[in-house]
């Protein structure tokens, strides 16, 4: 199994225990994009509808969201079936064609956009689908190493059982961010780009942390035996440390705007 199909399993799951996007975060998208409260918005990989819900919350509702996973996307259906301009299409983006191309103002994805491959196929695609002067905002929930000592103890449990999972082989945050700076400014599709980062800071129990572990895609396509030998270990490093882990996270944004000129 693929990593983008392993959300699809656990609609209700990921909905719970995922933390959502910094509010702040979907101000600075509408400031920067400028649009207007009934513009056309494209939403790619909607998932469960938590990056839809920092928009509606706003009063920014006439979004389409494609998602690829069945039971994700009526999931998100179903939480947005009072708000009759958000549309739900199931389909992959790579193949989904869209009545609307050139009329979306704002294309926005939330940790999702990495799995449109190849990734040149997907912002060309951004691009043909947004008006001449459209926006895209595509950010990241962006896992942050840390050193103490509960977290060194579930580092070992990592190196023992799922050495992928090492985090200290992890790109570092400014890496990400000169990676997909790259990606977003390649063969002058967009300009403008802005680079926006969130701190975040969350604290978790042994069961919660664990539930949040068991909607991350890599950790579902760990076999069961060896995943729950791990989810183990990890549980009792937190319950031995009074039962409580904190955890920073970074959200990372990135803002472009459409190039009126292909290079």
């Amino acid at each position: 199994m693929k990593r983008i199909h392993t959300f699809n399993e656990i609609a209700d799951e990921y909905d719970k225990h995922r933390p959502s996007y910094p509010d702040q975060l979907f101000a600075d998208i509408l400031a920067y994009s400028g649009i207007a409260s009934d513009s056309s918005i494209l939403e790619i990989g909607c998932g469960t509808g938590q990056a839809t819900r920092g928009l509606v919350d706003l009063g920014y509702d006439h979004v389409t969201c494609v998602e690829l996973g069945e039971h994700l996307a009526a999931f998100t259906q179903t939480k947005f079936r009072s708000y009759p301009n958000v549309s739900v299409i199931q389909a992959p983006f790579e193949t989904w064609n869209s009545e609307k191309s050139g009329g979306f103002a704002l294309a926005i994805s939330g940790t999702a956009f990495h799995f449109v491959e190849p990734q040149e196929l997907g912002y060309r695609k951004v691009y043909d689908l947004l008006d001449n002067d459209g926006s895209i905002a595509l950010f990241w929930t962006v896992h942050v190493p840390t050193y103490d000592e509960v977290s060194n103890l579930i580092r070992e449990s990592y190196r023992r059982h799922a050495q992928q999972l090492d985090d200290s082989k992890n790109p570092t945050l400014e890496q990400i961010i000169e990676k997909r700076s790259a990606l977003t400014l390649a063969n002058g599709l967009f300009k403008e780009l802005e680079v926006k980062r969130y701190a975040c800071h969350h604290t978790y129990t042994a069961e919660e942390y664990i539930a949040l572990l068991n909607t991350n895609s890599r950790h579902r396509l760990i076999p069961e035996a060896i995943r729950h030998e791990l989810f183990a270990e990890i549980r009792g490093a937190i319950e031995a440390s009074g039962d409580i882990y904190h955890k920073p996270q970074a959200v990372v944004l990135f803002l472009a705007k459409r190039n009126e000129f292909e290079s």
